[in-house]
């Protein structure tokens, strides 16, 4: 049997906007595709990458870039997208304090999960 000390913690945030009328944010999904975008220099790539297809992708980043009221990708046709200075930002503050939070409740999930033994 699986004891609490054996189970994980996986936290997970999102931006969104909270003046808009959907409900759109940027999650870890999200993330992932801008990430594939600046790793593989197109959305086609990046949503191939996921095993998605391109439509879906573009539709995901369409529907977020208009909920939140900012472009995440300057896209150049054929010859790619690449993230827009706001995007860059946005991708990398999600990045870090995802991190940070990951730490934080692995860390605190680990020392109120070896209480109930004590």
């Amino acid at each position: 049997m699986t004891t609490l000390e054996d189970l994980v913690i996986n936290v997970r945030i999102s931006v969104a906007n909270p003046d808009a009328p959907s409900d759109s944010m940027l999650g870890p999904g999200v993330a992932k595709l801008c990430e594939g975008v600046r790793e593989k220099g197109s959305l086609n790539a990046a949503a191939k990458s996921m095993g998605m297809a391109y439509s879906k992708a573009w539709r995901i980043i369409k529907d977020t870039e208009a909920t939140l009221g900012i472009q995440l990708l300057d896209r150049d046709g054929a010859h790619g997208s690449q993230l827009t200075k706001e995007g860059a930002y946005l991708l990398n503050l999600y990045a870090e304090i995802s991190e940070k939070l990951q730490q934080t409740g692995e860390a605190l999930y680990k020392e109120k999960a070896s209480q109930i033994n004590g």
